[in-house]
């Protein structure tokens, strides 16, 4: 029998689909399902009972059934008899391997215990925001009782684990008047004996907290407005974010960047992070941090808040995030060292992962942009767990100590050790000129494949935005419109990426077009057009780009496409030929002027580009067909013919040699030109 054929896997997959879908249900990543489905043993050909349980690491909103582990249900149920004890529940993870059915699918997960020691044939364990709020409540238990009941039943605070499991299975026998439990400081477990029952049984547990909160919660539970806190107004807020964005990663990224890698960032001014930080009550709450083990492996033990008003001057908010950035290091390092033991993983890293900015909004950094996405989202949720518990109650997540437990957990620590290696320039962020079509796209296609996130820049939005989605969603490649002619413009494409991904760490000055006439026939017009699109062009990008990288204090890359005609004298191309050759010498000043700050500035002399070329779609093909006496279609094997190689050059090679420029191989390497034109004698840099 095909497994993903069976009704039940098929509905505990729609189940979680549907689940997953709404963040207030359970965020991504977080909470798994389960069903306990009949099936023949291939081996034996008798009856078998198997658990299906979504694995380690997977999201319910886009599960499929190879994120499902599938475990015998006996052996599983059989592990009771030889538990160790709580102090050694950790080694029955290990013991899941034994239980697999066949390869047994994803990874189990710590949960797996819960799921199969309950009776019921389904079981939902997610992490709701109504749910937490009371799981978090100074008053949980008796809260739990005004609101459900005996029918939702409260569970003290326990790290996920077998114990965990055996608690809710006796709760669940011993009740059988309910239909699931709060789990204190922690989320909810429903379950049911169909798909359609369990998920009914979730939602009425979410909706009953939900409406207790609302018909008993006071109207402002984070208190009064604070003077001077408001949110300030939409265009300001997004201005103060552009500049605040690259100061505030090049801070994130303290410790990783030693390992090697940036992080991504992600904003976001949401109206309830906004009025949080509105409120009296925020830097009480704030220092308290989230509760919920999903929560706070994402978003750190507790945010870094700043302590100014929205108004505050730039150079004063800068100056003070300085000083609270090297504070929370000192404060993290003082709390891994209280509670670390022998056998606990080293320090991940002292910074944050979540900055809350008053009037402006949260930043949220990651080693991705999905990852720090998800942060925000999940720090979104604690705001709303936070004003659902002091709405009834008094907030109260579980304490530092136990905190650190679950951070610094080695099951974590396992599961962090077996992510993919990341690619060459992952945690990086690029921007490329000219990336709507031709060699601009090829280079936007390439560092996304190796990891980077993109700015798709174009003057043509339609060709940005195709190229944008063709890579991918918004966590890998944005489109910006930008006329590399207008400094205001090109100012605004790099707030763009800030806003987007948190800064630019590697800049590409593709933009570009040609017009071939000879030097009677070249117009002022043509003279001021090729000059100021390529030669005032990057001028003005990398200056942007400069000044950005400095704020990061991460180092950077600035790549330009120049040509091999900034180095050969060709007929009848006086204004392109030269300004690629002040392209060309802006790499070797720019090199010579930023060095010191670890920005590498290279260049790239491609010739003989037609297919697939912008440029010479546009024209150019056609009249350098002309100057050669050529039929256009057969220009390309022209110039092939003419280079030692005799091979023709495409846009994937010139993307091939920024990558090579920029993938890690070549470090130490700056103010260099790298021929990519299949050898032109001619062009050899003397």
């Amino acid at each position: 029998m095909g497994s993903g054929t069976h009704p039940e896997v098929a509905a505990l997959l729609d189940r979680s689909h549907r689940l997953g879908a709404d963040k207030r249900t359970t965020n991504y990543g977080g909470g798994n399902t389960s069903a306990k489905v009949r099936a023949d043993d291939p081996v034996t050909g008798e009856p078998v009972e198997l658990l299906w349980v979504k694995g380690s690491g997977g999201d319910l909103g886009t599960l499929t059934e190879a994120g499902l582990a599938v475990l015998r249900l006996d052996r599983l149920r059989a592990l009771v008899d030889v538990y160790p004890g709580v102090e050694r529940e950790d080694e029955m993870v290990a013991a899941f391997d034994y239980c697999l059915h066949g390869r047994g699918g994803a990874a189990p997960s710590i949960d797996t215990a819960m799921h199969a020691l309950v009776e019921a044939a389904h079981v939902d364990h997610l992490h709701p925001d109504a749910g937490i709020a009371l799981a978090t409540a100074a008053d949980g238990p008796e809260l739990t009782r005004r609101c459900f009941g005996d029918r939702v039943i409260w569970v003290p605070w326990r790290r996920p684990g077998f114990q965990l499991g055996l608690d809710i299975a006796a709760i669940a026998r011993d009740n059988p008047q309910a239909i699931g439990c709060i789990l204190g400081g922690h989320g909810i477990t429903a379950w049911g004996a169909t798909s359609d029952e369990c998920e009914a049984n979730s939602r009425e547990i979410i909706e009953t907290a939900t409406r207790f909160l609302a018909e008993h919660g006071r109207p402002e539970p984070f208190g009064p407005v604070l003077p001077g806190y408001e949110p300030l107004p939409a265009e300001r807020r997004r201005e103060r974010a552009a500049a605040l964005a690259p100061v505030l990663r090049g801070l994130a990224s303290t410790d990783s960047r030693q390992a090697g890698r940036n992080l991504v960032g992600h904003f976001t001014d949401d109206p309830a992070v906004l009025d949080f930080l509105s409120r009296a009550e925020h830097p009480r709450l704030a220092a308290l941090g989230t509760s919920c083990p999903d929560h706070f492996l994402r978003t750190k033990v507790r945010p870094l808040l700043l302590d100014l008003p929205a108004d505050a001057p730039l150079p004063d908010v800068l100056a003070r995030l300085r000083e609270l950035h090297e504070a929370y290091r000192k404060d993290y390092r003082a709390y891994y060292e209280r509670y670390a033991r022998p056998d606990s993983p080293p320090m991940r890293g002292a910074d944050p992962a979540i900055v809350l900015v008053p009037g402006v909004g949260m930043f949220s950094f990651g080693r991705d942009k999905q990852t720090a996405r998800v942060a925000a989202e999940y720090y979104l949720n604690a705001i709303n767990v936070t004003r659902g518990a002091e709405a009834v109650s008094t907030y109260a997540p579980i304490d530092e100590a136990e905190k650190f437990r679950i951070e610094y957990w080695a099951l974590e620590e396992a599961k962090l050790q077996r992510m993919p290696k990341p690619r060459a320039l992952a945690g990086r962020v690029a921007l490329v000129t000219g990336a709507g079509s031709g060699i601009g796209a090829a280079i936007a296609r390439r560092l996304a494949a190796e990891g980077a996130c993109v700015v798709v820049a174009d003057r043509n939005a339609e060709g940005a935005a195709a190229v944008a989605g063709e890579i991918g969603d918004t966590d890998r490649a944005v489109a910006v419109p930008v006329d590399v002619t207008d400094a205001a413009g090109v100012e605004a494409a790099f707030a763009a990426a800030a806003l987007a991904f948190g800064g630019v760490d590697l800049v590409v000055n593709n933009a570009g077009l040609s017009i071939s006439k000879p030097l009677l026939e070249t117009t002022e017009a043509d003279w001021d057009l090729q000059h100021d699109v390529m030669a005032k062009g990057s001028f003005l990008v990398s200056k942007a780009a400069a000044r950005m990288m400095l704020d990061q204090g991460l180092g950077g890359d600035i790549v330009y496409i120049c040509s091999k005609n900034s180095v050969v004298a060709g007929p009848s191309n006086i204004a392109y030929s030269a300004a690629k050759a002040d392209q060309a010498h802006q790499v070797r000043l720019l090199a010579a002027e930023l060095g010191g700050h670890g920005i590498r500035v290279n260049g790239v002399n491609p010739d003989g580009v037609v297919r697939g070329s912008g440029i010479f779609a546009g024209g150019w093909g056609a009249q350098r067909a002309a100057v050669y006496g050529v039929p256009e279609s057969e220009l390309g094997a022209y110039y092939a013919q003419r280079t030692l190689l005799k091979r023709e050059v495409l846009p994937e090679h010139v993307a091939n040699a920024v990558f090579a420029l920029t993938g890690g191989d070549l470090s130490h390497t700056t103010g260099l030109h790298v021929p990519v034109d299949s050898g032109v004698a001619a062009a050899f840099l003397r």
